[in-house]
């Protein structure tokens, strides 16, 4: 089963800003309706579905509390309908400055246990609050937000880096058991991004670098990874799943 994006509604999780709104852009100019979860960035979110217009809303629920997330996609679908695709983006509060990360020394399980709840614990609740519907049309979508640093952990990112790599795992496990279903599960890993508020901390000097050593000659920019989103819930993409497309202009290969 194949269903234009302008058929689809999809719901992104922590697109109030950054990442998750370039998402919400990307999805809004193909047509679909767009439910905008957020966690505390109301302002941003009703702001950016005011602008993308009446078939884009904001919702919001932490995806750490499954109660939340129930009652987010109830809400979601009086609204819209229920979502036909899942884009999990929602990012615990981070920070992308490599020279004020802890070191394992002073890392604590904690630190990747905070992590792991939104990536892992975020993408499991709200693949759980769809999956009635999925299964009732026969057709889903899930796409999760993954990172290059599990292919080149150049930076101290343990945490991070280790929930992202779980989340992998669990777009895999997940891929395997809702295809019978018709849904495809997949993930799409950036790089350093130029720029969104997580990475307004990262030096300029690190910005160049990477540039430096990007076969395209340039840092990816927030738009150009929410338009590889797009394939994943495209008919072109109906044949894939449990993938992981590294989108960061080549600095990375595998």
């Amino acid at each position: 089963m194949t269903r234009p994006i302008s058929d689809l509604t999809v719901l992104i999780t922590g697109a109030g800003r950054g990442l998750g709104a370039a998402i919400a852009r990307s999805f809004a100019r193909e047509g679909a309706q767009v439910a905008i979860n957020y966690r505390q960035s109301r302002d941003a979110a009703e702001a950016s579905a005011a602008e993308l217009g009446p078939r884009a809303a904001a919702f919001q629920a932490d995806v750490t509390d499954p109660a939340q997330v129930t009652a987010m996609v109830a809400a979601i679908t009086d609204h819209f309908g229920a979502p036909d695709v899942l884009v999990h983006n929602a990012l615990a509060d981070f920070s992308f400055n490599g020279d004020a990360r802890s070191r394992l020394d002073q890392m604590q399980w904690a630190d990747l246990a905070r992590q792991a709840e939104t990536a892992v614990g975020g993408a499991l609740h709200c693949i759980q609050a769809l999956q009635p519907h999925f299964a009732a049309q026969g057709f889903g979508r899930v796409i999760n937000i993954g990172t290059n640093l599990m292919q080149n952990p150049v930076v101290p990112y343990h945490d991070y880096t280790a929930a992202k790599g779980a989340l992998l795992a669990l777009t895999r496990t997940a891929a395997k058991e809702l295809g019978p279903l018709g849904v495809t599960v997949n993930m799409v890993s950036g790089g350093l991004l130029r720029m969104t508020d997580a990475s307004a901390a990262t030096p300029e000097a690190v910005f160049d670098i990477i540039a430096s050593q990007t076969p395209l000659g340039q840092v990816t920019t927030p738009d150009e990874l929410a338009d590889a989103v797009l394939f994943f819930a495209s008919p072109w993409a109906r044949a894939v799943t449990g993938q992981n497309l590294i989108v960061d202009g080549g600095l990375v290969f595998g």
